[in-house]
Formats: C-alpha cells, structure tokens, sequence
C-alpha cells in the first residue's frame, strides 16, 4: 500500500506541471488584460506600457512562466486588480464557503444516490427502480441554476421554509465569530449553536441544488455496479453455502461495487468546484464561484490563474485520495502497489 501511495504522488508532479503550462497559456489567451481593466477608456501607448511592465507582461513567455511558477510555488498568485489585495488573501476567505458548499452537496449525493441505486439494483424491473432511473435521468437534464431559481421560489419565497440566500442570517448573526471561514464549524467550536443551525439552514437548497446532478450519476452508477456484482459466481457462492443476505451484501456485494462509485464520487467533486460558479451567484455566496465568474468578468489575470491553479490542484488531489481509497476496497491494488 505504501508503494502504491508513493507511485500516485510521484504522478503528480508531471500533473501539476501540465496544469501549470495550461493555465498560464489560457489565461494568456484571453481577450484584454490588466490593462484593460485598470485603465479603461484612459488608456494609453504609455499608460498602457507601465502597466505591462508592471505586471511583467512585457517579458518573454517563457520567463513569464518561470516566474509565474516560482511565485506560485510560495503561494503567492500576484495582486487582484480588481481588490486591490492579495489573491491568495481572497482564495483563503472564499475557499471554505465552496467547500462547505461541496461537501454538503457531496454528502447529499452519496447518502441519497447510493441507498437509492442499490435498492433500486435489488428491486429490478419494479416501480422502484424505474422511478429511480427516471429521476436520474431528470436530474442529469435539468442545469443547475434552473433547478436553484426552482427551489428557490418554491421553499424560500412561496413556502418560507428555508432563507433566499447568503451564508448566514446577516440581522441576526452579523458580530458572530468565524475563526475557520466554515460557518457551520464556527458555530459548533464558538459554542454558538442558534448560528450553527441558521448557517446549516443556508447550505440546504444550493446543496440540493449543486449536488443533483452528482446524485443522479452515483445512482445509475451504484445501480449497473450492484447489478453485475450480483449474477457474479462468488455471490451465488456465497448464497448456497448458506450466508444470511445480509451478509452477502456487506461482505461481497457493496465492497465489490463500491470502486466504480468510488469512481464516480472523485470525478463529481472535482466538479462541484465548476458548477459551482453557477451556485454560488445564484444563491449570493460568496465563494471561489463569485470569485472566478466576477475575474472573467473584470480581466482580472491573477485572480484567474492563480484561482483556476488552486482548484486545478484540490481535482487533482480529490483524485489522488480516490486512488488511495481503493485499497481499502481491493487488496489486489495493494499488492499491484
């Protein structure tokens, strides 16, 4: 296992490197600049050459790159032009609304969508399963910002269930204490239980609304797992010789179809982070979604690289422990290893 573990973090370095060269040529390739940004309608030969030259534009690519590659190493992703602050500084006070965010539409996915495929593998052909395979199928149709305009006007603005938008309650927990950026941890550790709970309320509807799509696919991925895993020679051997069903489906079939949806849960974290751009200005987070969607918008070159590198790096590392979990599951790929 320690073998395996050591090969998949030596990948990553080529990885990242990958990622490097095509953020920095990405970024690159848009239309405008800094410049653009900052000076607007007053630009100028000259105006326009300081700010190349400030923002070391005006230097060859590939000492740009090396230079963009070495600040990045020490975390440092430049200035905001936008912010006028640090873009490490603004991904360190956005990143754990997104997080919060993903993780509790990850564990709405995985706790709704695995039960719900399994159950729906082992009533095949009945009501069940085909109002399984229905839903996911809408589920995977209807985009994400549609689906969260719906929940709103129906749970927040119709029924008055659930708050519209934001993280927090902002008349009633405005002075609150965020030592973590994670409003629902804050909660817990500062004691503060009421804004905890109102924090929790906020994460729900673009939770459902972001981690839709992700339950849909863990659903019809559980379901075709369980479903061969079934009419495999070992269940049906472990049947005959007399094992309760329960059983059965511990110790065979769910650790057997677990890597395919093992799988799937990495791929559609890493994708939260995308949809989540839509999320996030749809419900008012402000999150690395905001962040980004409001960098294109602007021009703004530092937020977008150094953003688009950061969650490039957390994809890749969701993908690096997805790999290590499958050791947990599979002995032959710690003896691969």
């Amino acid at each position: 296992m320690l073998r395996f573990a050591v090969r998949r973090l030596l990948l990553l370095v080529p990885i990242l490197v990958g990622l490097s060269i095509l953020v920095f040529l990405f970024v690159r390739a848009l239309p405008g600049g800094p410049e653009t940004a900052l000076l607007g309608e007053n630009a100028t030969p000259q105006r326009t050459a300081q700010v190349r030259e400030a923002y070391g534009l005006d230097r060859p690519l590939p000492e740009q790159y090396l230079r963009y590659v070495g600040q990045a190493v020490q975390l440092d992703f430049g200035t905001s032009t936008r912010y006028r602050t640090p873009v490490v500084d603004e991904i360190q006070r956005r990143f754990p609304a997104t997080i919060e965010l993903g993780v509790s539409a990850m564990a709405f996915a995985v706790g709704v969508g695995v039960p719900l495929g399994f159950v729906a593998a082992r009533r095949r052909g009945t009501w069940i399963d085909n109002l399984s395979t229905a839903g996911s199928l809408l589920g995977i149709a209807i985009p994400v910002f549609v689906l969260g305009f719906l929940l709103k006007a129906v749970f927040a603005v119709e029924l008055g269930w659930l708050p519209v938008a934001g993280r927090q309650d902002q008349q009633q927990f405005f002075g609150a204490d965020h030592p973590t950026g994670f409003f629902v941890l804050d909660g817990l550790l500062t004691g503060d239980l009421p804004a905890a709970w109102d924090a929790a309320k906020h994460l729900v509807l673009p939770a459902i609304a972001l981690g839709t799509i992700p339950l849909a696919f863990i659903t019809r991925i559980t379901r075709a797992a369980v479903l061969e895993v079934v009419e495999a020679d070992f269940v049906r051997t472990a049947e005959a010789k007399g094992m309760t069903r329960r059983v059965v489906t511990r110790r065979h079939v769910l650790r057997n179809a677990m890597l395919p949806v093992i799988t799937i849960i990495g791929l559609q974290t890493g994708l939260l982070l995308s949809g989540a751009i839509l999320t996030e200005n749809v419900f008012a987070i402000q999150g690395m979604g905001q962040l980004m969607a409001g960098a294109i918008a602007d021009r703004d070159y530092a937020v977008l690289q150094g953003g688009i590198l950061f969650l490039a790096v957390v994809f890749v590392l969701v993908n690096l422990l997805v790999d290590l979990s499958y050791g947990l599951f599979d002995p032959r790929v710690r003896e691969s290893g």
